[in-house]
Protein backbone atom coordinates (compact mmCIF):
# COMPACT_ATOMS: atom_id res chain seq x y z
CA UNK A 1 0.00 0.00 0.00
CA UNK A 2 1.44 3.37 -0.98
CA UNK A 3 1.87 5.93 1.78
CA UNK A 4 -0.42 8.43 0.10
CA UNK A 5 -3.37 6.08 0.62
CA UNK A 6 -2.73 5.59 4.34
CA UNK A 7 -4.54 7.41 7.12
CA UNK A 8 -2.56 10.41 8.51
CA UNK A 9 -1.73 8.69 11.83
CA UNK A 10 -0.50 5.56 10.04
CA UNK A 11 1.56 7.69 7.65
CA UNK A 12 3.22 9.42 10.58
CA UNK A 13 4.03 6.08 12.20
CA UNK A 14 5.61 4.84 8.95
CA UNK A 15 7.75 7.97 8.65
CA UNK A 16 8.78 7.85 12.29
CA UNK A 17 9.67 4.15 12.08
CA UNK A 18 12.07 4.99 9.27
CA UNK A 19 13.52 7.84 11.33
CA UNK A 20 14.08 5.63 14.35
CA UNK A 21 15.77 3.01 12.22
CA UNK A 22 18.11 5.68 10.87
CA UNK A 23 19.08 6.45 14.46
CA UNK A 24 20.24 2.82 14.87
CA UNK A 25 22.30 2.18 11.71
CA UNK A 26 23.64 -1.16 12.94
CA UNK A 27 20.18 -2.67 12.53
CA UNK A 28 19.00 -3.08 8.92
CA UNK A 29 15.19 -2.95 9.07
CA UNK A 30 13.05 -4.07 6.15
CA UNK A 31 10.95 -1.41 4.44
CA UNK A 32 7.57 -3.12 4.85
CA UNK A 33 4.33 -1.16 4.91
CA UNK A 34 3.12 -0.48 8.47
CA UNK A 35 0.18 -2.55 9.73
CA UNK A 36 -2.98 -1.44 11.43
CA UNK A 37 -2.45 -0.82 15.16
CA UNK A 38 -4.06 -3.64 17.18
CA UNK A 39 -6.29 -3.03 20.22
CA UNK A 40 -4.42 -1.97 23.38
CA UNK A 41 -3.08 -4.80 25.51
CA UNK A 42 -4.11 -5.08 29.13
CA UNK A 43 -0.55 -5.22 30.48
CA UNK A 44 2.65 -3.71 29.16
CA UNK A 45 6.08 -3.93 30.67
CA UNK A 46 9.21 -2.12 29.54
CA UNK A 47 12.70 -2.29 31.02
CA UNK A 48 13.04 0.44 33.60
CA UNK A 49 15.43 1.59 36.27
CA UNK A 50 15.48 -0.38 39.53
CA UNK A 51 13.78 1.27 42.49
CA UNK A 52 17.14 1.64 44.28
CA UNK A 53 20.19 2.87 42.39
CA UNK A 54 23.81 2.88 43.58
CA UNK A 55 25.95 5.99 43.79
CA UNK A 56 28.25 6.38 40.79
CA UNK A 57 31.25 8.51 39.93
CA UNK A 58 31.20 11.75 38.03
CA UNK A 59 33.09 10.53 34.92
CA UNK A 60 29.93 9.59 33.08
CA UNK A 61 31.18 8.76 29.57
CA UNK A 62 34.17 6.72 30.66
CA UNK A 63 32.05 5.05 33.32
CA UNK A 64 29.41 3.98 30.80
CA UNK A 65 31.98 2.54 28.40
CA UNK A 66 33.48 0.47 31.20
CA UNK A 67 30.09 -0.64 32.52
CA UNK A 68 28.78 -1.75 29.14
CA UNK A 69 31.88 -3.91 28.76
CA UNK A 70 31.35 -5.31 32.23
CA UNK A 71 27.69 -5.99 31.45
CA UNK A 72 28.57 -8.20 28.50
CA UNK A 73 31.25 -10.02 30.51
CA UNK A 74 29.13 -10.51 33.65
CA UNK A 75 29.56 -14.14 34.81
CA UNK A 76 26.09 -14.47 36.35
CA UNK A 77 22.72 -12.76 36.65
CA UNK A 78 23.46 -11.20 40.03
CA UNK A 79 26.61 -9.53 38.71
CA UNK A 80 24.77 -8.39 35.59
CA UNK A 81 21.95 -6.81 37.60
CA UNK A 82 24.48 -4.92 39.71
CA UNK A 83 26.19 -3.53 36.61
CA UNK A 84 22.86 -2.76 34.97
CA UNK A 85 21.77 -0.77 38.03
CA UNK A 86 24.96 1.32 37.80
CA UNK A 87 24.22 2.05 34.13
CA UNK A 88 20.70 3.16 35.00
CA UNK A 89 22.15 5.34 37.77
CA UNK A 90 24.39 7.12 35.27
CA UNK A 91 21.51 7.59 32.85
CA UNK A 92 19.44 9.09 35.62
CA UNK A 93 22.09 11.64 36.56
CA UNK A 94 21.51 15.26 35.59
CA UNK A 95 23.41 18.42 36.58
CA UNK A 96 20.09 20.21 36.97
CA UNK A 97 18.48 19.98 40.40
CA UNK A 98 15.24 21.24 38.86
CA UNK A 99 15.21 18.49 36.23
CA UNK A 100 15.97 15.88 38.90
CA UNK A 101 13.07 17.10 41.05
CA UNK A 102 10.69 17.10 38.08
CA UNK A 103 11.74 13.54 37.25
CA UNK A 104 10.98 12.41 40.80
CA UNK A 105 7.57 14.07 40.64
CA UNK A 106 6.88 12.55 37.21
CA UNK A 107 7.71 9.09 38.55
CA UNK A 108 5.37 9.62 41.48
CA UNK A 109 2.60 10.80 39.13
CA UNK A 110 3.02 7.70 36.94
CA UNK A 111 2.87 5.44 39.98
CA UNK A 112 -0.32 7.24 41.04
CA UNK A 113 -1.70 6.65 37.51
CA UNK A 114 -1.85 10.38 36.83
CA UNK A 115 -0.56 10.12 33.28
CA UNK A 116 -1.49 13.65 32.21
CA UNK A 117 0.35 15.16 35.17
CA UNK A 118 3.40 12.98 34.51
CA UNK A 119 3.39 13.99 30.84
CA UNK A 120 3.36 17.70 31.66
CA UNK A 121 6.27 17.23 34.07
CA UNK A 122 8.29 15.26 31.51
CA UNK A 123 7.53 17.88 28.86
CA UNK A 124 9.06 20.44 31.20
CA UNK A 125 12.17 18.31 31.76
CA UNK A 126 12.74 17.77 28.04
CA UNK A 127 12.33 21.50 27.40
CA UNK A 128 14.69 22.36 30.26
CA UNK A 129 17.34 19.71 29.47
CA UNK A 130 17.01 18.42 25.88
CA UNK A 131 20.34 16.62 26.37
CA UNK A 132 18.93 14.52 29.21
CA UNK A 133 18.51 11.07 27.66
CA UNK A 134 16.46 9.53 30.45
CA UNK A 135 13.82 12.25 30.26
CA UNK A 136 13.18 11.31 26.61
CA UNK A 137 13.14 7.62 27.52
CA UNK A 138 10.72 8.09 30.42
CA UNK A 139 8.38 10.09 28.22
CA UNK A 140 8.62 7.48 25.45
CA UNK A 141 7.58 4.86 27.99
CA UNK A 142 4.63 6.96 29.11
CA UNK A 143 3.48 7.50 25.52
CA UNK A 144 3.80 3.76 24.89
CA UNK A 145 1.65 2.96 27.90
CA UNK A 146 -0.92 5.41 26.53
CA UNK A 147 -0.79 3.54 23.16
CA UNK A 148 0.50 6.71 21.48
CA UNK A 149 3.04 5.02 19.23
CA UNK A 150 3.67 8.11 17.11
CA UNK A 151 5.01 10.17 20.00
CA UNK A 152 6.69 7.18 21.63
CA UNK A 153 8.67 6.53 18.44
CA UNK A 154 9.61 10.20 18.25
CA UNK A 155 11.06 10.06 21.75
CA UNK A 156 12.76 6.70 21.20
CA UNK A 157 14.54 8.25 18.24
CA UNK A 158 15.74 11.11 20.46
CA UNK A 159 17.05 8.57 22.99
CA UNK A 160 18.93 6.48 20.43
CA UNK A 161 20.47 9.49 18.70
CA UNK A 162 21.99 10.45 22.05
CA UNK A 163 22.67 6.93 23.38
CA UNK A 164 22.52 4.11 20.79
CA UNK A 165 23.23 1.58 23.54
CA UNK A 166 20.09 2.35 25.52
CA UNK A 167 18.76 -1.20 25.86
CA UNK A 168 15.53 0.02 27.46
CA UNK A 169 14.67 2.15 24.43
CA UNK A 170 15.71 -0.62 22.02
CA UNK A 171 13.49 -3.12 23.82
CA UNK A 172 10.66 -0.58 23.77
CA UNK A 173 11.16 -0.16 20.03
CA UNK A 174 10.90 -3.93 19.62
CA UNK A 175 7.65 -4.00 21.58
CA UNK A 176 6.12 -1.25 19.45
CA UNK A 177 7.12 -3.07 16.27
CA UNK A 178 5.60 -6.26 17.67
CA UNK A 179 2.36 -4.46 18.52
CA UNK A 180 2.25 -3.10 14.97
CA UNK A 181 2.69 -6.57 13.54
CA UNK A 182 6.16 -5.76 12.21
CA UNK A 183 7.75 -8.98 13.48
CA UNK A 184 10.98 -8.70 11.48
CA UNK A 185 11.61 -5.20 12.75
CA UNK A 186 10.72 -6.27 16.27
CA UNK A 187 13.18 -9.17 16.08
CA UNK A 188 16.00 -6.93 14.90
CA UNK A 189 15.33 -4.37 17.64
CA UNK A 190 15.27 -7.07 20.33
CA UNK A 191 18.50 -8.57 18.98
CA UNK A 192 20.13 -5.15 19.11
CA UNK A 193 18.99 -4.74 22.72
CA UNK A 194 20.44 -8.15 23.64
CA UNK A 195 23.71 -7.34 21.89
CA UNK A 196 24.07 -4.47 24.35
CA UNK A 197 22.60 -6.21 27.39
CA UNK A 198 22.49 -10.03 27.13
CA UNK A 199 20.76 -10.24 30.51
CA UNK A 200 17.45 -8.52 29.72
CA UNK A 201 14.47 -10.33 31.19
CA UNK A 202 11.99 -11.95 28.78
CA UNK A 203 13.72 -10.55 25.69
CA UNK A 204 15.59 -13.81 24.89
CA UNK A 205 12.26 -15.65 24.88
CA UNK A 206 10.78 -13.01 22.55
CA UNK A 207 13.77 -13.36 20.23
CA UNK A 208 13.38 -17.14 20.16
CA UNK A 209 9.67 -16.93 19.36
CA UNK A 210 10.09 -14.25 16.70
CA UNK A 211 13.05 -16.04 15.13
CA UNK A 212 10.87 -19.12 14.58
CA UNK A 213 8.12 -16.95 13.05
CA UNK A 214 10.34 -14.75 10.88
CA UNK A 215 13.16 -17.09 9.90
CA UNK A 216 11.61 -20.50 10.49
CA UNK A 217 12.94 -23.42 12.50
CA UNK A 218 16.35 -24.88 11.82
CA UNK A 219 16.22 -28.10 9.78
Amino acid sequence: MALRFLQPRTCRIAILVAAVMTAVPVVAFAQNDPRVIPPPKSQKKLPEAPSKLPNVGADRTRGLDFLFGALKAAPDEASAKHVEARIWALWMQTPSDTAALLMVRAKAAMEAQKADVALKLLDAVVKLRPDYVEAWNRRATLYYLKNDYVHSLEDIRQVLVREPRHFGALAGLGMIMQDLGEEKRALEAFRKALAVNPHLEKVPELVKTLTEKVEGRDI
